[in-house]
C-alpha cells in the first residue's frame, strides 16, 4: 500500500492523470477509500487533487469507493460535488448506503441529498429512516428479488436479469403473495431445477425472517447461527418489506463488539474512531465511570479503617492486603468475561443461572485449592514459619476465590435479567465490588484465628 501510495501521489503531483486512472481503477473499492484516507489524511479540504482524484474513477467504483469513506470525507466531498454529480453517485449506491451516510452527516447536507433523489428514493430512505435507530428495519435494504409462486424458472431468470442490476443481492429471492413472505429461493436452486419447473414446487416454504422492530444485535446473531447471505425483514403482517445483508450484519456485530469492548473498560460507548474523537469527548466519555469506581472505592477505605487494630497487632498483614484483592480481582474479572461473551453469543440465559453458579463454584474450589497451597507454603518458608498468618492466608485466599468466582458468575445474568447491558458488569465494577468483599473477608478470618 505505501508503495502504490507514493507513486499516486507523485502521478498526481506531475499531472499524469491518465496514469492514474489506469491504476486505481484496477482497485478495491474498500482499498481505495483507505488510499484516500491515507494520502490525504485529514487535510483533504486543502488538497486540490483529493478531488482530481475522486474525479478520476469511473461512477460505479466512485460511488462504492464513496460507500465506503468516513463521514467527514464524504461530507467534503458532497460540498464540492455538482448537482449531477451527486445524482450521479446515489444513482449508483444502494439505498441503506444512502441511509448511513444521511444518519450521519448534518442537516444542510441532508436535504441536498434528498433534494437529488428521486422521488421514489425519498420515499424508501424516508421509511427505513423512521424505524428505531437500532432495529432490523434500520439497517435493511429494500432492493431484494421477488418472484410469483406461479412463475417457471426461466421466466424467475427473465426478471432477475431485467431487475437484478439495480438489486444489492441475487443470490437469494424471495416469493411473495400480496406482499407477504411465503417462499424463498436460491439461484444455485433455480440453476438445478429444469426451465418449466415451477416456484412453488422448488421454494423453500420454511422461513426464518426478522420483524422490522427486531434488535439489531440479533440479526448479527442469527447471520452467525444460520450462515445467512440475506435476511429478510417482514411487517406485523408478514408482509416482506427489505433485507438484511450479509455485509450490513457484519458492520453491526463489529458495532456491538466495540460497544462490549468499551463497557468492559468501563467506557461510554463512542460511534466514531480513536483519532477521530476530540479528546474532551474522550474525556468526557471516561470520567463518569471513574467517578462512580473511584467514590465506590471510599467503602473499601472505610472497611481498612474499621479494622485498625487487626494492624496495630499484627502488622504483617497490611503487606497481604494488595495480593489478596488482586486475587479476588482478577478471579472475578474472569469469570465475568467468560459469562458476559456467552450471553452475547446467546450461549448463556437466564435460565441456566443455578447451572452456570454450580459450574463456577466447582472451578472455584479447584483453582482456590492450588493458590491456597502455593501461598501458605510460601508464607510459612518466607515468615519464619510462622502457621497462623500461612493459615490465614490460605483460607482467605479461598474465601476470596469462591466469592468474586460467584459474584462474577452472577452479576451479568443479573443484570440481563433486569434488561441492563451485562458488559456495565464488567472487570472494573466487578474488582471495585470484589476489593471490599475480600477486604472484609480476610479480617474477619485473621481476627478469629489471631484472636484479635
Amino acid at each position: 500500500m505505501k508503495g502504490l501510495l507514493n507513486e499516486i501521489d507523485r502521478l498526481l503531483k506531475e499531472k499524469r492523470y491518465f496514469e492514474v486512472k489506469n491504476i486505481v481503477t484496477q482497485e478495491n473499492a474498500a482499498d481505495l477509500a483507505l488510499l484516500f484516507e491515507e494520502l490525504f489524511g485529514e487535510d483533504f479540504d486543502e488538497q486540490k487533487e483529493f478531488m482530481i482524484l475522486f474525479r478520476l474513477l469511473p461512477k460505479d467504483i466512485a460511488a462504492d469507493t464513496f460507500a465506503h469513506m468516513n463521514s467527514d470525507m464524504r461530507q467534503h466531498l458532497i460540498g464540492m460535488f455538482t448537482d449531477k454529480e451527486l445524482r450521479e453517485i446515489l444513482d449508483e449506491s444502494f439505498i441503506d448506503d444512502t441511509v448511513d451516510l444521511i444518519e450521519d452527516l448534518p442537516a444542510n447536507v441532508v436535504s441536498r441529498i434528498l433534494k437529488n433523489s428521486t422521488t421514489g428514493e425519498r420515499k424508501a430512505i424516508n421509511e427505513i429512516l423512521r424505524y428505531p435507530k437500532d432495529s432490523a428495519g434500520s439497517i435493511m435494504t429494500i432492493e431484494y428479488v421477488s418472484l410469483h409462486k406461479d412463475m417457471t424458472v426461466s421466466e424467475a431468470f427473465e426478471k432477475i436479469r431485467k431487475v437484478g442490476v439495480n438489486k444489492e443481492t441475487i443470490y437469494t429471492c424471495y416469493v411473495t403473495e400480496n406482499r407477504k413472505l411465503i417462499g424463498v429461493i436460491t439461484v444455485k436452486d433455480l440453476f438445478m431445477a429444469d426451465e418449466d419447473d415451477k416456484i412453488s414446487d422448488i421454494m423453500e416454504t420454511h422461513i426464518i425472517s426478522v420483524d422490522t422492530h427486531e434488535d439489531k444485535e440479533i440479526v448479527g446473531n442469527m447471520f452467525q447461527k444460520y450462515d445467512f447471505l440475506a435476511l429478510p425483514v417482514v411487517d406485523k403482517d408478514k408482509r416482506l418489506v427489505g433485507i438484511v445483508t450479509f455485509d450490513d450484519a457484519m458492520d453491526v456485530i463489529q458495532d456491538e463488539n466495540t460497544e462490549d469492548f468499551s463497557k468492559l473498560a468501563a467506557i461510554a460507548p463512542n460511534e466514531d474512531s480513536y483519532f477521530r474523537t476530540g479528546i474532551f469527548k474522550h474525556a468526557k466519555s471516561r470520567i463518569v465511570w471513574l467517578l462512580i469506581l473511584m467514590i465506590s472505592a471510599t467503602v473499601t477505605q472505610i472497611i481498612t479503617n474499621k479494622y485498625e487494630a487487626a494492624f496495630a497487632a499484627v502488622p504483617l498483614l497490611v503487606s497481604f492486603m494488595p495480593m489478596i484483592m488482586d486475587t479476588g480481582g482478577n478471579c472475578g474479572a474472569q469469570s465475568s468475561t467468560l459469562i458476559i461473551r456467552g450471553i452475547a453469543l446467546d450461549e448463556i440465559r437466564f435460565s441456566d443461572f443455578f447451572k452456570v453458579v454450580f459450574k463456577e463454584f466447582r472451578i472455584s474450589i479447584m483453582v482456590c485449592s492450588v493458590l491456597a497451597v502455593v501461598n501458605g507454603i510460601r508464607v510459612y518458608l518466607m515468615y519464619d514459619h510462622n502457621f497462623l498468618l500461612a493459615l490465614t492466608i490460605a483460607l482467605s485466599i479461598i474465601a476470596t476465590v469462591i466469592l468474586s468466582k460467584m459474584i462474577g458468575a452472577m452479576l451479568p445474568m443479573l443484570a440481563k435479567r433486569v434488561h441492563l447491558d451485562p458488559a456495565i458488569m464488567a472487570t472494573p465494577l466487578i474488582t471495585t465490588i470484589v476489593d471490599c468483599c475480600s477486604l472484609f473477608l480476610y479480617f474477619n478470618i485473621a481476627m478469629m484465628i489471631f484472636k484479635i
